[in-house]
């Protein structure tokens, strides 16, 4: 069997989407700075802080309620209402008269986002169920990532010699239509049967339950800390560090975006082959090393050199930490529950970022740039140490003893699942009363409806 996912056609189908979404969108960051500038004068960085707030919100806030009932819908279906409706207010974009048109259209479309990506996410492991496969699919998803902040200022230049930047919007919101119509034609497997018990309620908050009963999903979210605080250091500061330290021009600014991105890319490729000689918790704690020791090395006296190689290390370490992350859930989640699983990723993680991009501004603002990458350094230090005395050993797997109460209750399920029944083997979703004798056992352990707590030993 190829390891290569790029062999299977509905991974290249959605990766072609995830590229074309991609790209649309970053035109249309390009576009909404300057129609924050058009409308806003300079007071524009304060109109993006806010925009940028509310796509968080949107993101932290609506992902665990599409993880808790994507389940009742037909994910085909979702996915291609989610690409239509980012369309339509992408839109909507150049048609807006007052600031608050924009913070409004911009947590709508941040909204469906939300829907959209932990959706996606929880799609490609279903498609691709080879572990290799999967690891180099989400290598090259990073990839795809990373030549989008370079090949969209690029795209966004050459289009604006043309046309405005109202173009830009239309083009996004083109692109989002190529996307859905890309999923209609892709096939798709059938979404698996979830059990639950309760009402939507405890569908909406069962992710973030499971999430935080899962050891190394815990640990995962406090990487995730130093991931957060680290990256916001170079999104946000970067420009000052150029501008107000090292006194550079613009171009040094693109230089050291471009340096970071580099580095990062640089380690995508590299992840297929460390994968073969390290574990995935092996390969996100060395990249928070590598992010610790970037931002303690930003804080040395400014120098363009120095900024490069940390911008590239930067990059590295935020590559190497984040890739693996796709497999460590998918690991912890039953397959009946992964979307609700990224999903809870999806929002816990940019909270962090939310918090990461309030700190960054104002600690840079009160005390520094050099105090601050100091201060970040340590927080990510903390991460690794957190990670290292909490992240269960997994070098024996997910297989984890233990016992099962004596148990009676009422669930759903159908005929396919490991409940068997003799006198019917038709394939009807039902409820009925189910009991579990008392049993202690080994095997692949997640947290779901029959596994409410993690073994203690």
């Amino acid at each position: 069997m190829t390891t290569n996912p790029f062999s299977n056609l509905s991974f290249t189908k959605l990766f072609a989407a995830q590229i074309i979404a991609l790209v649309g969108t970053g035109l249309s960051t390009i576009a909404l700075a300057l129609l924050a500038y058009n409308m806003a004068g300079g007071e524009a960085g304060r109109v993006l802080g806010i925009a940028l707030a509310f796509k968080m919100v949107a993101y932290v806030f609506f992902a665990p309620i599409i993880g808790g009932i994507v389940h009742r819908l037909s994910r085909k279906t979702f996915m291609i209402s989610m690409d239509l409706l980012r369309a339509l207010i992408v839109l909507l974009m150049p048609f807006v008269s007052e600031i608050w048109h924009i913070y409004l259209l911009i947590f709508l479309l941040n909204l469906f986002s939300a829907g959209f990506k932990p959706l996606f996410q929880a799609v490609i492991p279903d498609i691709l169920d080879d572990d290799e496969q999967y690891g180099k699919a989400l290598a090259y998803s990073r990839i795809a990532y990373d030549l989008e902040n370079i090949l969209s200022p690029t795209l966004a230049g050459i289009g604006l010699l043309f046309f405005s930047y109202t173009g830009l919007f239309v083009f996004n919101s083109v692109a989002f239509v190529i996307s859905a119509v890309i999923i209609l034609f892709t096939f798709l497997p059938k979404s698996k049967h979830v059990e639950r018990s309760g009402n939507i309620l405890n569908d909406i908050s069962y992710g973030m339950k499971a999430y935080f009963k899962t050891p190394r999903l815990r640990s995962l979210l406090v990487i995730y800390i130093g991931i957060a605080v680290a990256s916001s250091m170079v999104i946000v500061n970067t420009v000052i560090y150029v501008k107000d330290y090292l006194g550079e021009t613009d171009s040094s600014l693109a230089l050291l975006f471009a340096f970071s991105g580099f580095g990062s890319i640089l380690m995508a490729f590299l992840y297929p082959k460390l994968a073969t000689i390290m574990n995935d918790k092996t390969i996100t704690q060395l990249g928070i090393i590598i992010l610790s020791i970037s931002l303690f090395y930003m804080s040395i006296e400014p120098s363009l050199i120095i900024a490069l190689s940390a911008w590239f290390l930067i990059g590295a370490g935020l590559s190497l930490s984040q890739i693996p992350s796709g497999k460590i859930v998918n690991m912890s989640a039953n397959p009946k529950d992964r979307t609700a699983y990224f999903s809870a990723q999806f929002s816990l993680t940019h909270l962090c970022w939310l918090v990461g991009y309030l700190a960054a501004g104002e600690l840079v603002f009160l005390f520094g740039f050099g105090f601050t990458a100091i201060f970040f350094g340590c927080i990510v230090a903390f991460c690794y140490i957190y990670s290292v005395l909490f992240w269960p050993d997994e070098e024996s797997g997910n297989l984890l003893i233990h016992k099962h109460q004596s148990i009676s209750h009422t669930h759903t399920h159908n005929h396919d699942d490991h409940h068997k029944h003799h006198d019917n083997t038709q394939e009807i979703t039902h409820e009925h009363e189910h009991q579990h004798t008392e049993v202690v056992h080994k095997h692949s352990f997640q947290i779901d409806l029959h596994h409410q707590n993690w073994p203690k030993n």
